[in-house]
């Protein structure tokens, strides 16, 4: 039986950093925390992974795709080095054998594109303007396809967004500062995910830049 890790896409999930498990991958010094997951090695997966300085994954192939966001250190393969704050889409088909000399940490999803979602990018988030005065967001839009939208929104203190109901997931991942999503307090590095139809509230208890992304419900 396949491997399911919040696996019920029609409920809510969440995992506060706080809460994070680190668990071995098949290859030494590489450690994924688990934050939803369908399948074994191949499996429809949004996890964030650490690699040790020196580590590397064997070589592998996307058949449905990959997206990451680099959160801390570099990581790299043999296209080229991402360096923290990195958004990268690599689409079906493609293939890389992944590493980190000086050590990293990547937010990732698995297997995730629509087949026809063919387009690469890689976006250095830090060069997108995150000036806003308290009470206002800024809203980054980093990729759209069909049903699937990633935005970086920046927000200052005080500042509200809402996404209304759609007929999508929608996931949020903290990446600085501090928000209130459908009244719960996050904080860097938690996530949520919810299920479709469901509003998406943000009130910005600090300054604080989200990852947003909405994507169609089958998996």
């Amino acid at each position: 039986m396949a491997l399911r890790v919040r696996a019920d896409f029609a409920s809510p999930a969440s995992v506060a950093a706080r809460d994070h498990r680190w668990v071995a991958s098949p290859e030494p010094g590489v450690e994924r925390v688990m934050l939803d997951r369908l399948g074994e090695e191949v499996a429809v997966a949004t996890s964030i992974v650490r690699y040790a300085a020196g580590s590397r994954f064997a070589a592998h192939r996307h058949d449905r795709g990959e997206e990451f966001l680099v959160l801390d250190g570099v990581f790299a393969d043999e296209h080229a080095d991402y360096p923290a704050g990195t958004y990268v889409r690599n689409p079906p088909g493609t293939a890389h054998t992944p590493r980190s000399d000086v050590g990293c940490t990547i937010f990732v999803k698995l297997r995730q594109f629509a087949p026809n979602d063919l387009e690469p990018k890689v976006i250095d988030i830090g060069k997108l303007d995150d000036r806003v005065a308290d009470g206002t967001t800024k809203a980054h839009l980093l990729h759209r396809h069909a049903l699937e939208e990633v935005w970086i929104l920046d927000g200052g203190s005080g500042a509200v967004h809402g996404f209304a109901p759609a007929p999508v997931l929608r996931e949020l991942l903290v990446l600085f500062g501090e928000v209130v999503v459908n009244g719960r307090p996050m904080t860097r590095l938690d996530w949520l995910r919810l299920p479709a139809d469901q509003a998406m509230n943000l009130n910005f208890t600090t300054k604080a830049r989200v990852f947003v992304k909405t994507r169609a419900i089958e998996v």
